[in-house]
């Protein structure tokens, strides 16, 4: 099993969705203008500002190319497959 398998990636309780729930509330989404936000390249659907996951250090540069992520978990999965995840947001 990888490390990706044991992440409960399908969780979409009230709590949350992405894998460790750090999804924006509402309220920020709500308030953040759409080009400042993104959607985690390996929680596909799970929103992201991008300033947050910058200041917290949650982004990877790929090929010319920046994805950010909604928890540190999601980092070192990119790092293992990046070409998996890399796809033009």
């Amino acid at each position: 099993m990888t490390a990706y398998e044991n992440l409960n990636l399908t969780d979409t309780s009230a709590t949350g969705g992405s894998c460790c729930d750090h999804t924006p509330s509402a309220e920020t989404i709500a308030q953040t203008p759409a080009d400042a936000m993104t959607e985690c390249q390996v929680m596909a659907g799970t929103p992201v500002v991008k300033a947050d996951a910058e200041a917290a250090g949650l982004y990877r540069d790929h090929n010319g190319q920046r994805y950010w992520f909604c928890c540190a978990a999601c980092g070192p999965l990119f790092d293992a497959d990046p070409d998996r995840y890399a796809y033009a947001a």
